[in-house]
């Protein structure tokens, strides 16, 4: 079997080398002259699959080690006869983390608590869900927007948009970008959406650029009708804005699903997928593969820290610096459109080693047991 590889897909050349010859090619350089000889392709969102890359080759399986699909022509790969796989929910703890680091960043930046404060979170699928989980441990109080799934589940609690916008101090971006779907979202966060907002809200987009009318955005945060933007998406992408950079309080070159475990499962769910389609028995010692997470114990006095908001902060910004991220984003953006481009690609091309919380084993001293469980909650292992 010939497999062509993007160079992206996390440890793909130690998988795919298993089931076949694997050719490795930098993901938006893959053409159809790469694919004349090859049976499956593996790739992340950088590569666009349709007809004019694979018409005329022999291609039979197209695995996106990712959980969106937009880079797919589905329906041209179906009519075609082409199997294709995904990995929906890969990376949407690594996202529910990301959103988590960003709001205790927040408290510490803007000098603000998180209590008793309600986020919405529109879209409710796997990095919803996620979302949700972290949301419950800061003690959030929740709304819910998904009209997929409030048509499918009666019990579902919806809020239906724009009702639940003003009562939110925070909001969170989760939908996908459907291109032909009875729900679009394409600047679902427009005019209305930013002007429906409680003054002083958080507005968050971690989902997919085309969600939300940056030009509408921008002029929100111009005027000060924000206290904070978290952006991880844009719009274009990778010829990134910089005047949105400048006015978000976090900016993230598309990485809040970047971190191990997100990207290694969204290899190993392409891998199992190949073996599927053509019966073959999996070879790859997926676990040799696993590197120890760089801090893999902690150990923390509670008593120097004012806030238990503080703690956490501190806490979660050892393990992952989202502070980090947003400085390797602005630091020496290019002016020429081109370079800023590569510059995008390459901080999500040679991002560092990041593990999930569940990585790290914490040792707690003088702290509560609410935050102990908090802690445990978020993802932590709390060891005594």
């Amino acid at each position: 079997m010939n497999i062509v590889c993007a160079e992206t897909v996390l440890s793909g050349k130690s998988a795919f080398q298993t089931l076949g010859e694997c050719t490795v090619w930098p993901d938006r350089d893959i053409t159809r002259e790469h694919l004349l000889q090859t049976d499956a392709l593996i790739i992340r969102s950088k590569t666009k699959v349709d007809a004019a890359l694979l018409e005329g080759t022999p291609v039979q399986f197209v695995g996106t080690a990712t959980a969106g699909t937009d880079h797919l022509d589905t329906d041209w790969l179906d009519q075609n006869h082409i199997s294709w796989s995904a990995a929906p929910g890969c990376n949407a703890n690594s996202v529910a983390e990301y959103i988590t680091a960003a709001l205790l960043h927040l408290t510490q930046k803007k000098s603000f608590s998180l209590n008793q404060k309600t986020i919405g979170i529109i879209g409710c699928g796997n990095v919803g869900r996620a979302v949700i989980k972290k949301a419950h441990a800061l003690q959030l109080n929740i709304l819910q927007n998904d009209p997929p799934r409030a048509a499918q589940e009666p019990a579902f609690p919806q809020t239906p948009l724009p009702s639940p916008l003003p009562e939110c101090d925070i909001v969170n971006l989760h939908t996908p970008l459907p291109q032909k779907r009875r729900w679009p979202t394409a600047h679902l966060a427009s005019y209305d959406f930013f002007e429906s907002l409680k003054p002083c809200a958080i507005f968050m987009n971690a989902a997919r650029g085309g969600i939300c009318d940056y030009d509408t955005w921008l002029h929100t945060q111009e005027q000060h009708m924000l206290t904070a933007s978290v952006l991880d998406v844009w719009n274009p992408e990778p010829q990134i804005r910089p005047d949105c950079i400048q006015q978000a309080s976090l900016a993230t070159p598309h990485i809040a699903g970047h971190s191990f475990e997100g990207k290694f499962n969204g290899t190993l769910a392409c891998y199992q997928a190949l073996c599927k389609k053509y019966n073959l028995t999996p070879r790859w010692d997926y676990e040799a593969d696993i590197p120890e997470a760089p801090i893999p114990y902690l150990e923390i006095d509670a008593n120097p820290f004012e806030t238990e908001e503080a703690l956490l902060h501190h806490i979660i910004q050892t393990v992952y610096s989202i502070e980090h991220d947003d400085q390797q984003l602005r630091s020496n953006l290019p002016i020429d459109e081109i370079e800023r481009a590569i510059h995008f690609d390459q901080l999500r091309k040679n991002y560092p080693l990041r593990r999930e919380f569940n990585a790290t084993q914490l040792r707690l001293h003088n702290a509560t047991e609410q935050t102990e469980h908090k802690l445990s909650q978020l993802g932590f292992r709390i060891c005594f």
